[in-house]
């Protein structure tokens, strides 16, 4: 404990997890006249060591040292705790013995050596070794040669003794640097549940009761069960683990004797968790529900948590992404004192958990994170895990015909042609989508501004008015311009309001639900407005995200010329985008052709901010949409565009690219005719000017039958 000096623990980087690292103020390096890279030892209840590296610039001055997990639990220390660190002698180990603490774990000698070489241990110590496509295994330090704190070489031994007999939790223990994305959630919930475990006689001086209960709500895939597993294991208290639908039985009284055993089981070890997962299945609002059973045990649960007998330090943490549907006495102080919402992760928070899943990967030196951040708005932390996992498939099945099916045993040329590129991420992020939207969004065709011809002032004022504040925030809001709620297009039909829509999906890195206006519609009361409020409810928790409503005009015309059912829908409507609830980075994008249907409340500034009319293409517009549609065909030399632009006066987007249709059928028709005879060339397969006079004989003949019957 010489030249020792106390530090206070805080968490690690991401980055730095299972690499066995502690970094504190250099000013503190030079007191313990330590260099960056030297091996320290950290003294808690037990005894550790780390390499030291410099803490960054901000977190300076607070006598700090910021180790992970793994350490923590090696030295026996909390967060927040304080630790004696000291410079000591390290030498070079002869033979290292391991013991994998899961049976079922997968063992890899070489790789094993690799991953520990430079990393300081000590007998009885964990460490995590980290695999491919996500898969994690922790081995304790059985012995060294010699004792002491070693570092592994590359002649040294190492030796793998059988799993521990621990086969009943397969998962490795969770730290809190393996939740990414959310550190004001994790820190609410630990304020809740560390101090009164560890701390009760803080609470007995404050003369107040501590918290009994915390709800975890938001979607699927947030990080719920995770965070309430890494509270336990960090805080040192047992844990009982209990899925909702497992206390539900058929017999009379035997759900409600679940439950008590449950409690009485935990109130013998405390300080104890009991996380109650999907909570909604066995507290749900019992005036909706018609059986027995779960109103019986939403009563019991009630007494557990709340009645005359002491529970104790028992800490209960419920998890749902349903809150709506738990009964309303669960939500109260004295039962589930806070409630914290797990959201889905902004940019910042995507990142750091993509490099959480991504630190123990062979990645290349392309790999860019940040854009892959980029383009996965909407991704919860389970979406990004899958990610991951399956750009790492994507990597394995370049070596998997080279593998040798016979032996299980993979060579260290093989694992070393194991890595994952920017490419590998690319393909992946085509097969996972945001499971938040899954069934609502849509596969969007790849139409880019380029393939919209014309419209240059419409294309400027969609770029300006939603791109421009979702990739420049910062400028936006000191300009104090937000995003426009709603945008209108209307016109003509044919006019390429519709291909807007597409081409702004694809150029606008933003989530897109496209929403056909009547298949909102339903027979049932109620179901209409419930579907308009799940939309809009998805978008928000995607955000950035544009809603696609086409033909808007069915489902909201004006009131009193319409049905019930879209009278409440336009309520509805106008309540989403100008309610109490605020839109945050949610567009609504709106098409239609009878702006004369649409009821005024909605085409107010603050509703549809923006209404753009897209009128039919004028001679130079529709020169643009003629060269985009002929682009590629094999056209004759006998084509001129500017004569087409001419004949074809008062044609809109979707005549025109009719037109070029119905030409190239002239010239299919021609050629299978020549085919027959024998006389036909695929070389010679051309579409001339003969062919489009044809079309467009046919099109203005039909036009003219239209307008005709129409009068």
């Amino acid at each position: 404990m010489e030249n020792g000096i106390l530090l206070k623990v805080t968490e690690s980087l991401t980055k730095d997890m299972g690499r066995g690292i502690a970094r504190i103020d250099p000013a503190d390096m030079a007191a313990l006249a330590v260099n960056v890279g030297d091996v320290v030892i950290i003294r808690g209840k037990r005894e550790s060591a780390a390499r030291i590296l410099p803490i960054h610039a901000d977190r300076r001055g607070g006598q700090l040292i910021q180790i992970d997990g793994i350490i923590r639990e090696n030295a026996g220390v909390g967060l927040g705790e304080r630790v004696v660190v000291a410079k000591t002698d390290v030498q070079t180990a002869r033979q290292v013995v391991l013991r994998p603490l899961f049976s079922h774990s997968l063992v890899n000698k070489e790789h094993i050596l690799y991953s520990i070489q430079d990393l300081p241990v000590k007998k009885g110590d964990k460490i995590r070794i980290s695999l491919l496509g996500l898969k994690s295994q922790e081995l304790v330090v059985v012995n060294t040669v010699p004792d002491g704190i070693v570092l592994s070489g590359k002649d040294t031994g190492v030796t793998i003794k059988a799993a521990g007999d621990n086969t009943q939790d397969s998962n490795i223990a969770i730290r809190y640097e393996d939740i990414g994305g959310l550190p004001k959630e994790l820190q609410r919930v630990r304020e809740m549940i560390e101090l009164p475990l560890k701390y009760p006689v803080l609470f007995d001086h404050l003369g107040i009761d501590p918290p009994r209960g915390v709800l975890l709500c938001g979607p699927p895939g947030t990080g719920k069960t995770l965070i309430a597993r890494a509270v336990a294991n960090e805080a040192n208290a047992y844990f009982v683990h209990v899925n909702g639908p497992e206390i539900i039985n058929k017999y009379y009284g035997e759900s409600e004797a679940k439950l008590r055993e449950i409690f009485e089981n935990a109130s013998k070890h405390t300080p104890s968790i009991i996380f109650l997962d999907e909570l909604d299945a066995i507290a749900p609002k019992r005036q909706n529900v018609t059986g027995e059973v779960e109103k019986r045990v939403v009563a019991q649960l009630l007494a557990l948590m709340d009645g005359l007998q002491d529970r104790g330090r028992i800490i209960i943490i419920g998890a749902t992404n349903i809150p709506d549907a738990l009964d309303s006495a669960l939500r109260r102080p004295g039962r589930f004192d806070r409630e914290i919402t797990i959201g889905v992760p902004d940019r910042a928070g995507r990142l750091e958990i993509l490099q959480i899943h991504s630190r123990g990967m062979p990645l290349t030196r392309d790999i860019n994170l940040h854009k892959i951040t980029e383009l996965t708005n909407g991704f919860v932390g389970a979406d990004l895990r899958a990610l991951c996992r399956e750009a790492a498939m994507q990597s394995l099945r370049r070596v998997i015909p080279e593998l040798d099916y016979q032996s299980t045993n993979l060579s260290t040329d093989i694992i070393n042609k194991i890595y994952v590129t920017m490419e590998d991420f690319e393909s992946a992020l085509k097969e996972v989508e945001p499971s938040v939207t899954r069934e609502l969004t849509v596969e969007v065709p790849p139409v880019k501004w380029h393939d919209v011809g014309g419209l240059k002032k419409t294309k400027q004022q969609l770029q300006e008015a939603v791109e421009g504040p979702i990739k420049f925030e910062k400028i936006f809001k000191l300009a104090k311009i937000d995003l426009p709620r709603g945008i209108l297009l209307h016109g003509p039909p044919g006019t390429g309001k519709t291909l807007l829509a597409k081409a702004m999906a694809n150029e606008i890195n933003a989530n897109f639900i496209s929403v056909k206006g009547p298949a909102l519609l339903s027979k049932w009361v109620g179901e209409s407005e419930k579907a308009l409020r799940d939309i809009f409810r998805k978008a928000r928790q995607v955000a950035p995200c544009i809603i696609f409503i086409d033909e808007i005009d069915a489902l909201v015309p004006h009131r009193g010329q319409g049905d019930q059912v879209t009278e409440r829908m336009l309520s509805q409507l106008l309540t989403e985008m100008d309610g109490l609830e605020e839109l945050h980075h949610v567009v609504l994008l709106a098409a239609t052709n009878r702006i004369d249907m649409i009821d005024p409340a909605l085409l107010r500034p603050g509703r549809f901010d923006l209404i753009l009319r897209m009128d039919l293409p004028g001679a130079e517009e529709r020169c643009e949409i003629l060269i985009i549609h002929l682009q590629g065909l094999p056209l004759a030399k006998d084509i001129d565009n500017h004569v087409l632009m001419r004949e074809t006066e008062g044609f809109s987007g979707a005549e025109l690219r009719n037109l070029c249709q119905r030409a190239a059928m002239q010239a299919i028709r021609e050629y299978l005719g020549r085919s027959e005879k024998g006389a036909a060339d695929e070389a010679e397969f051309k579409i001339d000017s003969g062919h489009f006079n044809q079309a467009l004989f046919e099109l203005k003949q039909q036009r003219g039958e239209i307008r005709g019957g129409g009068s």
